[in-house]
């Protein structure tokens, strides 16, 4: 199995570079695949800044591309609650962040909006300190 950075899944998903994106698409159609966490995050961003994707385009693109049978993750579950999360509203990272917290009882964040929105969505409470 081999990993990919951001950059590979980026040209895999946009098609903004050809040479890349014929790259990209051979390593996905020939490797097994696996997609830390940190480059998923990177991802995201990358997406939502530098390509102006709503939401739930990088929802619908990280999900398809999750859902091809040779692409691993390390904490699939995580990443599905923190892109359901996400399609409610919550801000990708700190859905990621939450669903990572969900076996404590607190998670203290200065960010009030985070707060509000992560309310009765986990057993953790995301609190202000």
């Amino acid at each position: 199995m081999i990993a990919v950075d951001t950059n590979i899944i980026i040209r895999f998903l946009t098609h903004d570079d050809t040479k890349q994106y014929k790259k990209s698409f051979a390593i996905f159609n020939t490797q097994d695949v696996f997609i830390p966490d940190t480059v998923i995050l990177e991802t995201e961003w990358v997406l939502r800044y530098a390509y102006e994707f709503s939401s739930a385009n990088i929802c619908d693109a990280l999900v398809k591309l999750f859902g091809l049978g040779n692409v691993h993750l390390s904490n699939p579950t995580f990443i599905a609650q923190a892109i359901e999360w996400n399609r409610q509203g919550l801000d990708f990272s700190d859905a990621l962040h939450l669903a990572h917290c969900q076996q404590h009882d607190k998670l203290y964040t200065f960010d009030k909006r985070f707060s509000s929105k992560a309310k009765s969505l986990t057993n953790c409470s995301v609190e202000l300190p």
